[in-house]
């Protein structure tokens, strides 16, 4: 499989060139555009990899996954549903657009940013660390790395650039979907957004999602199969943002992206499958990581449609 997976790397590496980094947030402007990597951990403990796979990245939008895990641990599914709906949204990730027209004025899904705002909100803690241990604690369990941890420099950028979640946060507080202190739901959204991962962390991350729950180097379950079903769902539809449907279309693997350039997928009962390119199009989407992902599901047959 590594031969493939490098001549993959080698032929579409060209499509780094064809993106851009995530330049908003201030940090990431300055990341090698044309890194590009791949992982994939088998539910028999096998690791296969490929490219820039030694290269940190934070896990930005990938983080909304875990989140939504542990609000769903928390809040159960029936309250989740009352702050947050399950629909795609056909918007960029960051839109006000329908925030003030929607049902009860509940953000389309966990992915979008206002949903994943709101979902940090029903992850239960009295303070920023209690919320974000949480989260960082789980993604430890699910990477088998117990030396995971934010990078301060991308979470300051972040915060000190991220007027438009500010406004989304504050709306949310306005129509009774945050509860919690306003500030401190987003402070502890911006940190997770901001922890530092590798593509071999990722893999294995994703083969637990991809297994059930259960991690498959010890066989220990971490996390309820409905919950598993759920994220999986939702990776499925809304996890490429506006790209979902494409990506459903050309891959079929239940995926979320970060614009640090992750695309973190799960083929149910098979393997979890990671690529990395900071490099980005108009969607958020790694370009070339893209690329890809479609060429290794099809040479696999990993779409699960």
């Amino acid at each position: 499989m590594e031969k493939f997976l490098n001549e993959v790397i080698t032929r579409n590496r060209k499509y780094t060139k064809k993106g851009k980094v995530a330049s908003y947030i201030p940090v990431l402007a300055h990341v090698n555009p044309t890194n590009l990597g791949v992982g994939i951990y088998t539910l028999d403990n096998q690791y296969f990899s490929a490219g820039d796979t030694n290269e940190k990245f934070s896990i930005q939008s990938v983080g909304k996954v875990f989140s939504l895990i542990c609000a769903l641990r928390d809040s159960g599914f029936k309250k989740f549903l009352t702050k947050v709906d399950v629909e795609p949204s056909g918007d960029k990730y960051n839109s006000l657009i329908k925030l003030e027209t929607m049902d009860l004025h509940r953000p389309f899904n966990p992915f979008i940013n206002a949903g994943a705002i709101a979902t940090i909100g029903l992850i239960s803690g009295n303070s920023i660390d209690e919320r974000f241990d949480k989260v960082l604690s789980l993604m430890k369990e699910m990477t088998n790395n117990p030396n995971l941890d934010y990078n301060k420099e991308i979470f300051e950028s972040e915060m000190n650039s991220g007027d438009t979640n500010r406004a989304i946060a504050y709306y949310l507080k306005g129509a009774n979907i945050i509860e919690g202190n306003v500030d401190h739901i987003l402070e502890t959204y911006i940190k997770v957004c901001s922890i530092e991962a590798t593509v071999e962390d990722m893999a294995k991350a994703a083969a637990v999602i991809a297994n059930n729950g259960i991690k498959p180097w010890d066989n220990t379950p971490i996390i309820k199969s409905k919950t598993i079903k759920t994220a999986r769902a939702l990776m499925t539809t809304s996890g490429l943002y506006d790209g979902s449907g494409s990506f459903s279309v050309k891959v079929g693997i239940p995926a979320k992206s970060g614009v640090g350039g992750c695309i973190f997928g799960s083929v149910p009962n098979r393997l979890g499958i990671v690529t990395y390119g900071p490099a980005l199009n108009e969607k958020g989407n790694s370009y070339a990581g893209l690329k890809v992902m479609e060429a290794i599901s099809k040479e696999y047959d990993l779409s699960i449609f």
